[in-house]
C-alpha cells in the first residue's frame, strides 16, 4: 500500500495534526514518522505525546493545555485567541505565513461528523492558497484544480466532490465514467471504483476533491 501513496508520502513533509480521531494505520503513521515539521493543534498535543512524537509548534487558544504542558512546551506554543477561526485554520494560516508546505492534515476527521464536514470545507477554501491534502484513517482527500492522474489498484474505492457546483468533470479509468459534467449535489461524483493502476480526473472551471481509500485488498 505504501507504493500506492508514495507520491504523497514523499511530497507532503509538513504535517498539521488536529484534535479529531487519533492517526493510526500504516499510511497515516508514515506521514508522522517522515514529517520534517509538525504543527499540532493544541487539543491534539496529548495524543501526539502518547505516540512518542513532539511537534515543532503547538497552536490554538490553548485553553485545553495543562499548566504543566504550558510550562514544558512554552517555547513552541503559539497562543491565538481569534474566535473567528478554529484551530485548524490557525494552523493553516501559520503554515502560510512561514511558507511551510506542501501540507498534509491529519486528525481532522472522526469523533464529530459536523467537524469533519466543516474541516473539509475549510481545507477546500485554503487549497486555493496552498498545496494540501487531508489524511484520515481510511484514505486520502486530494484537492485539485487541474487534470490529475492518481495511482490506484483495481477495485479501490474513489469519490469525487465539488463544493460549489461550478467545476466541470470528466473521469477516465473509473467504473462509472463521467463526461463534461457539473455536480449540483455533493454526492453526485461519489462511490466510484478504480479499474486499473491509475485513473484521471479532468477538471475545468473550479476546484474538486478526490478521495481514495486505504485498503489491503480490492475487488472489482
Amino acid at each position: 500500500m505504501e507504493k500506492l501513496f508514495a507520491y504523497e508520502l514523499s511530497r507532503y513533509s509538513t504535517v498539521i495534526v488536529g484534535n479529531g480521531e487519533t492517526p493510526q494505520g500504516e499510511i497515516p503513521l508514515q506521514f508522522l514518522q517522515r514529517a520534517k515539521f509538525i504543527v499540532c493543534c493544541d487539543g491534539a498535543l496529548d495524543k501526539l505525546l502518547l505516540m512518542g512524537i513532539q511537534p515543532e509548534v503547538v497552536i490554538g487558544d490553548c485553553d485545553s493545555l495543562s499548566d504543566e504542558a504550558r510550562a514544558k512546551f512554552k517555547d513552541i506554543i503559539i497562543e491565538d485567541k481569534d474566535e473567528e477561526c478554529n484551530d485548524l485554520q490557525k494552523a493553516l494560516k501559520y503554515c502560510i505565513r512561514q511558507q511551510l508546505g506542501p501540507v498534509a492534515v491529519l486528525g481532522a476527521s472522526g469523533l464529530r461528523d459536523d467537524h469533519q464536514l466543516a474541516n473539509l470545507s475549510i481545507l477546500n477554501m485554503y487549497s486555493a492558497r496552498m498545496d494540501l491534502i487531508m489524511v484520515s484513517n481510511y484514505g486520502i482527500f486530494s484537492f485539485i484544480s487541474e487534470d490529475t492522474t492518481f495511482a490506484s489498484l483495481p477495485g479501490q474505492e474513489v469519490s469525487v466532490f465539488s463544493f460549489d457546483g461550478q467545476a466541470v468533470f470528466s473521469f477516465e479509468g473509473l467504473q462509472y465514467p463521467v463526461h463534461n459534467r457539473r455536480f449540483a449535489q455533493l454526492w453526485e461524483g461519489s462511490l466510484n471504483k478504480a479499474l486499473g493502476d491509475s485513473f484521471t480526473v479532468k477538471i475545468s472551471g473550479g476546484r474538486g476533491l478526490v478521495f481514495r481509500e486505504f485498503c489491503l485488498e480490492f475487488n472489482v
